[in-house]
This record gives structure tokens, sequence and C-alpha cells, in this order.
């Protein structure tokens, strides 16, 4: 999937603009990490590009319009069910067998450090690895795009650090990933990154 914005800008009512004159071509594949001040739109923006919110300036074009998913900085689950069946469900939904679902949500898990918590309740998780485990899922459903919203926020550095590895493991899949934060570990972890600081039309507030 390609997803193309030209000069994308936006404010809320009469407010003075978050942000204008932002170009993007984002591509399946990789990884953007969108960085820039509070108030400074990175969270309006993954707003826009999931098409739940309408720029004030601008136009996105998502070609073949496909799903999305979205990451929330406060990771939530069912408390009783384990790691595996967070990420079986999805493969689930989109048709696999279970006996198919398993095999490859158990490569996800690997993938994402969470192998030998499969049979972990969500409930007992670490804060670290819940929110690779929705990393995980949301890989698993295979979204065109996935946008994750501060994943480190709650979390201390040594927490972080195997989140952002996380994130450096969901490169060169099938689906644009788009990842506001603060932290530079994570900006780091991602292949591309977009500041919103260079769009900003007033400081923000």
């Amino acid at each position: 999937m390609r997803l193309t914005a030209t000069g994308l800008g936006h404010r809320f009512g009469e407010q003075p603009f978050l942000f204008r004159g932002l170009d993007l071509d984002l591509r399946s594949g990789r990884t953007y990490a969108v960085t820039g001040p509070s108030g400074s739109g990175k969270t309006t923006l993954l707003s826009i590009l999931a098409g739940w919110v309408a720029p004030a300036e601008g136009e996105v074009d998502r070609g073949e319009a496909g799903t999305v998913g979205w990451v929330f900085q406060n990771p939530h689950g069912v408390h009783q069910r384990s790691a595996l069946d967070h990420v079986v469900l999805p493969f689930l939904a989109r048709g696999a067998t279970r006996s198919d679902a398993e095999a490859r949500a158990a490569v996800l898990l690997d993938d994402f450090g969470l192998a030998h918590r499969a049979e972990t309740s969500f409930s007992a998780l670490s804060g670290g690895e819940a929110q690779r485990l929705l990393l995980a899922r949301g890989l698993a459903a295979a979204p065109a795009l996935l946008l994750v919203d501060e994943p480190t926020a709650q979390l201390d550095r040594a927490t972080s650090a195997t989140v952002n590895d996380a994130l450096g493991a969901a490169a060169g899949r099938d689906s644009i990933v788009v990842v506001a934060t603060h932290d530079v570990g994570t900006r780091d972890a991602c292949t591309d990154h977009i500041d919103m600081a260079r769009f900003a039309v007033a400081p923000p507030s």
C-alpha cells in the first residue's frame, strides 16, 4: 500500500494552525516516527491519516483504501486470555484455521520477544510485554495502516527499549506503521522520521 498527503494543515475551529504544508509519501514495509513537542499535532495527524478527522487544508490519497489498526499508549486486553489467544484471534477473523492461526501467532510472538509468555494471561504481563503484545496483535490483523500512539509514554527506559526493539521488528511487513512519539529511542527504531516542528505555524501551547 501507498498513502500520500499533499499540503496538509489542521486547526480546530478558529484556533491557530497546529501545522501546515505537510506532504507525505508513506509506503508499506516502513515504520514512520512522528515527533514534535506537545501540541504540535502528532495524534491529530494520526487521526487524519486514519480518515477519522478531515484536515482543514490539503488532502490524503489512500489509494485502495484498506483497514486501519490503532495501538494506544495504555494497552488494553482481555485479562484472563493468554498472550497467544490475543494474537490468534485476528488470524481467525481473517479466515485461518485454528492450527494455522496458532502457528502464525507463535511466529509473531517470537518476533516480538514473547514466545516464552505465550500461555501467560494478559493480566500477568508487564507493561512492556503488554505493549509488545498489542503491536503483534495489530500486525496479525494485517492492516494497511497501523497507527501507534506514544507506545513508551508510560514505561521506564529499560522497558521502553524492548518496545522499541519490537517496533524495529515491525519494519518490512505489509503494513504502513506510523508511530507518534516523544521518545528518541522510538524515533531511532523507525525507518523514517516526520518532524512536526518543521511544519509548525505558531508555537504549540
